[in-house]
């Protein structure tokens, strides 16, 4: 089978790709046929071992993915073979078949098509644990989103909506607020024109906001913060910006609100049971068309580089995704 592989810490034109030995299921495993490979973010920082995961080298970038069950290992009785399944493992699915196990995996229906199914587990699982779990975001409230045209930020968008809540969709230029706000966004703010504070303050009447949603970090952490309202809460979800931002954490004791940590990778791990009704609650909005998963573009398996360049380089709107032909 071929796989991509980082053999050595550096960026995505460093990704070999390789043939390896076909994969054989153990005890509680399958082996998938996968074909489609959803791509984050954190897949360009983890191959220079900036990431806070740090798996041992030789591996596979990309963290979710989909295709049909090939084979099953001792004592698994299901899914059966040639189901149509997708999961997440953190890293190692750009390859062509790869083991799981079978209790990591939820089946998608037939009328969502793989490729999606592939790319909505992290973003949107991401957006409704950090909404719904650890910003506890009520109907009615404002919601402000950073990145808002990003992989995360656009299913924040769009979950926000389905939540109930007033969005409000940040980005770097005006395109991409149109993007957000063709997805759901009530209005938009171009954070490299506009005062990311005062904007806000002014959007909310004064009152601040109830929750952001920080994929960014940087400065905009900060100014992000000092527009929250009383009890608002503020969702560590990354750093694109390459800065973890250092909080003023009198800001915390003077609006009596929070920052919160949204660690989806390690409640995935943690929570297997968790994990799988999350991903069938999300592709039930999938097909109901309550979310997009929308992909911006596919690569085969063997330009991965350049799909992470891609990535890397904030030129994608929602997800990239690969697909080996299956």
């Amino acid at each position: 089978m071929k796989a991509v592989l980082c053999v050595r810490h550096a960026p995505p034109e460093a990704l070999e790709i390789v043939d390896l030995p076909d994969p054989v299921a153990g005890p509680g495993e399958v082996v998938v046929e996968v074909a489609a490979v959803g791509l984050n973010f954190f897949d360009t920082l983890i191959i220079r071992n900036l990431y806070q995961q740090k798996p041992d080298l030789p591996f596979s970038p990309g963290g979710e993915f989909a295709g049909r069950v090939l084979a099953l290992g001792p004592g698994v009785t299901g899914p059966k073979v040639g189901t149509r399944i997708c999961g997440n493992v953190g890293y190692g699915a750009a390859r062509e078949r790869l083991v799981v196990r079978a209790d990591r995996l939820a089946i998608v229906p037939d009328d969502l098509d793989l490729v999606r199914a592939a790319g909505l587990i992290i973003t949107y699982g991401t957006s409704l644990y950090a909404l719904r779990d650890r910003g506890e975001l009520k109907a009615g409230e404002t919601l402000v989103v950073l990145g808002a045209a990003g992989g995360v930020g656009l299913a924040a968008v769009e979950l926000g909506k389905i939540l109930g809540a007033r969005v409000i969709a940040c980005a770097s230029s005006p395109d991409k607020i149109a993007f957000a706000r063709s997805h759901g966004a009530d209005i938009g703010i171009d954070y490299t024109t506009e005062n990311l504070k005062l904007r806000l303050k002014e959007l909310t009447g004064g009152e601040g906001a109830d929750v952001v949603y920080d994929p960014v970090g940087g400065d905009l952490s900060e100014q992000a913060l000092r527009s929250l309202g009383w009890c608002g809460r503020l969702l560590v979800i990354g750093f694109a910006a390459g800065e973890i931002p250092k909080l003023p954490l009198n800001l915390l004791l003077l609006k009596n609100c929070d920052a919160r940590g949204v660690a989806f990778g390690t409640q995935a791990m943690r929570d297997p049971a968790w994990l799988t009704a999350t991903i069938t609650e999300l592709m039930g909005y999938a097909r109901s068309g309550a979310i997009s998963a929308h992909v911006d573009a596919t690569f085969p398996l063997e330009r991965c580089a350049e799909a992470l360049g891609e990535i890397a380089g904030r030129k994608v709107k929602g997800k990239v995704v690969l697909t080996t032909g299956l």
